[in-house]
């Protein structure tokens, strides 16, 4: 498909969105940019980039062969994707299966302890208030979603989770964690963004090495070797 890409839409801290003469469809860029801390540290992880848009491209293909309308489009280039333009919702839904980061931090909970069945939170999108931690109510009454989507984007998670847990685990990957984010299109609710290291923890199921970006959020070396090991596992068998 070719496709013009044209005037920058937005810039985030992993991507940037394009428009294009389909005003239904965008390109998605994926950057090399790294932050953590709600930009307190920032930095660079070489070909990150590259990874995230061909790892998340691999997980999004499986999922809509298993039923997930996703706004995967197709992918362009080795950084570039062309994806439906989706009215994003602005709330970020969490899938917990193994107690880490602030869910430890925030409850005092040891790493490590399992959670059957899975721990899924809502946390409104917005950088400014540092994407807080939300119920059912507050997005009802600001009106970021109705009763309705939120009861879609529950099932979509828990889905969504249940089908990463063992396309991971043939992988040899144990999926600690992620986040997910979602938009309508055409009436419907579609899985937006990217699942990939940057928005998921991701230990190996046989020594427990962390394989994310929580090797950059706290220095702990060997981040583009994770990077690429995840992206060697998940895109192997991508063709």
């Amino acid at each position: 498909m070719k496709i013009k890409r044209l005037e920058k839409v937005y810039e985030g801290k992993a991507k940037i969105l394009y428009a294009t003469e389909d005003p239904a469809l965008m390109i998605q860029y994926f950057k090399d940019d790294a932050s953590a801390f709600d930009g307190v540290k920032k930095g660079t992880i070489v070909d990150k980039g590259v990874i995230n848009n061909e790892v998340s491209n691999r997980i999004y293909k499986h999922l809509e062969e298993k039923g997930i309308k996703t706004h995967f489009v197709e992918q362009l280039s080795d950084r570039e994707t062309l994806v439906k333009r989706l009215d994003i919702i602005p709330i970020e839904v969490v899938l917990r299966n193994v107690a880490a980061g602030s869910l430890c931090k925030r409850l005092g909970i040891e790493e490590g302890k399992i959670f059957d069945p899975p721990i899924l939170e809502f946390f409104y999108k917005n950088d400014d208030l540092h994407d807080p931690l939300i119920n059912d109510c507050h997005a009802l009454i600001f009106k970021w979603a109705t009763q309705a989507e939120l009861d879609v984007l529950r099932e979509y998670g828990y889905r969504i989770n249940s089908l990463m847990i063992t396309f991971f685990k043939e992988r040899n990957i144990r999926l600690v964690d992620f986040k997910l984010e979602f938009g309508r299109y055409k009436g419907e609710i579609l899985l937006g963004d990217e699942i990939s290291p940057d928005g998921c923890r991701l230990w190996h199921s046989e020594t427990g090495e962390k394989m994310d970006k929580d090797r950059f959020r706290f220095s702990m070396g060997s981040v583009e070797e994770k990077y690429r090991e995840v992206y060697n596992l998940v895109c192997s068998d991508k063709n």
